[in-house]
């Protein structure tokens, strides 16, 4: 019997250390969906990270230039790895909506002070304290990050600007008062109602009849109802009027699609939206 017991004994050490021995053989490895760079703002006074999908293929000593989309709320733990993957997905061969492109997440700091021009509701003053910055932010988007951008990678003309929210305020903002910024607009549920919707009145260069850059926007809306302002406002008429402000007034230029998705709310509009936005922005070309 204690031979008996010797011998289990004996197995069941040998079973273990093979065990380990197969475990400490085995390597687990980073999954890496892009790079992560760091950028220290002369305008914002602050460092600004920045997270980059560079797509299957980019080499940066080869001659190919890619687009680039500038995402706002681009923080990991916001839109950054979702909003990739639509760019990767739709970038399959077997799909090749969109051509590979570079994907800029701009990591948040205060969304609501750089995402917002300056009010005169002195109940959003109050609730929103540090807002009313987006002139720096706009200002260090043109003047740092494209051109640091355009230094650090291979980019081709190409610019598409992603916001919702106060970040689809902000891209409405940079279309209309900085349209050359970006030559494709995806905006998603814009708070329009800032400032009692004052952005919807602004004088833009968009409207005149020598703007010549291609322009392609989009605007997306779910079913969302009342915005958060003090006077009251309907988040799908401000969006439906900007639509339809634009599409009236626009040059041969520029393109607009509106898109009301009724089954989506301010929460959970943003990936089908940006779905739908590279289907409308990218049309496939009809057969002769």
């Amino acid at each position: 019997m204690r031979v008996i017991t010797i011998c289990i004994f004996m197995l069941l050490v040998a079973i273990t250390a093979f065990g380990q021995e197969g475990s400490s053989q085995h390597q687990s490895k980073p999954f890496a969906l892009g790079v992560v760079e760091e950028l220290e703002s002369k305008v914002l006074s602050e460092r600004r990270i920045l997270n980059i999908y560079l797509p299957e293929g980019y080499h940066a000593n080869d001659t190919t230039k890619y687009p680039v989309v500038y995402l706002l709320d681009g923080s990991a733990d916001e839109d950054f790895i979702h909003v990739a993957g639509l760019y990767q997905f739709n970038n399959f061969p077997w799909i090749n909506r969109v051509p590979k492109s570079i994907v800029v997440g701009i990591a948040n700091i205060d969304r609501k002070r750089d995402f917002t021009y300056p009010t005169h509701v002195e109940a959003d003053k109050k609730r929103y304290n540090t807002a009313g910055k987006s002139a720096a932010f706009i200002s260090f988007i043109e003047k740092e990050l494209q051109p640091y951008i355009a230094g650090r990678f291979r980019v081709n003309a190409s610019k598409t600007i992603i916001g919702q929210s106060l970040g689809g305020l902000l891209a409405t903002e940079i279309l209309l008062k900085k349209p050359r910024l970006f030559n494709q607009y995806i905006i998603i549920s814009p708070s329009l109602w800032w400032d009692n919707g004052s952005l919807l009145s602004v004088n833009t260069e968009l409207f005149k009849p020598g703007f010549e850059q291609q322009t392609r926007i989009y605007i997306g809306v779910g079913k969302e109802g009342l915005a958060p302002s003090e006077a009251p406002r309907v988040m799908e008429v401000d969006a439906n009027l900007l639509a339809e402000k634009i599409r009236t007034k626009k040059g041969k230029n520029v393109e607009v699609y509106f898109d009301y998705l009724p089954d989506e709310n301010h929460a959970t509009v943003t990936h089908q939206a940006i779905f739908n936005a590279l289907r409308l922005l990218n049309p496939v070309p009809t057969p002769r």
